[in-house]
């Protein structure tokens, strides 16, 4: 029994200008700060989807990969199809899991978030036994997005044409645990440097401790 996070850092990053998962985000990589926070919010291991200039981030990911954890705490997925939208990420990420995973984390990389916030989701999906479970900012959903193992199937067949992870959220929609967060940090979505800059403002430095 496991609890396993996808991260995608696969897109191509054409509004910020840059790779996304090579921002500098307090002094590291944004995707070395997103995996040491999964890791500490209490997800066992994580599965990083790489695609557009998937060699540079690689690199950056072997190169930090003493200093996120010890051991075989995350992997790297190349996801070569990419271009074709994110479902074909998500894909990617779900069949590299183990076969006993229990719990299915999925987040962006372009959503940064605090370890705290995403122990509180996992503690409350636990909690709840509920199939899936979102942070809810001001009445609106956010990430990540948790989901139990059982769902493994469903996820799986996901297609773009029908909203990806959304059709599997509506499908089971009265069993989703919408689990209100009191800050913005759980909707946050880069998708430029501006954007970017304005989220590190609320962001707390996990420098920090």
């Amino acid at each position: 029994m496991s609890i396993c996070a996808i991260l995608l850092a696969a897109g191509e990053s054409s509004r910020m200008g840059t790779p996304k998962p090579l921002l500098d985000w307090f002094g590291a990589p944004l995707i070395q700060r997103q995996i040491e926070a999964l890791i500490e919010g209490g997800v066992d291991e994580v599965f990083a989807v790489t695609g557009n200039r998937a060699e540079d981030v690689e690199s950056v990911l072997e190169a930090v990969s003493p200093v996120i954890s010890t051991g075989d705490r995350f992997h790297v997925v190349r996801n070569t199809d990419f271009l074709s939208g994110k479902t074909t990420s998500i894909k990617a990420g779900l069949a590299a899991l183990p076969d006993d995973v229990d719990t299915i984390v999925l987040l962006a990389v372009d959503q940064p978030r605090p370890s705290w916030l995403i122990r509180e989701v996992l503690e409350s999906h636990k909690q709840i036994g509920t199939l899936i479970s979102s942070p809810v900012f001001d009445g609106h959903g956010g990430h990540p997005l948790v989901f139990d193992g059982s769902l493994l199937c469903e996820l799986e067949a996901i297609t773009e044409e029908a909203q990806g992870v959304r059709q599997v959220v509506q499908a089971h929609a009265e069993s989703v645990n919408r689990l209100p967060i009191d800050s913005p940090i759980a909707r946050l979505d880069m998708n430029t440097q501006e954007q970017a800059a304005a989220a590190r403002d609320l962001f707390p430095d996990p420098r920090v401790s």
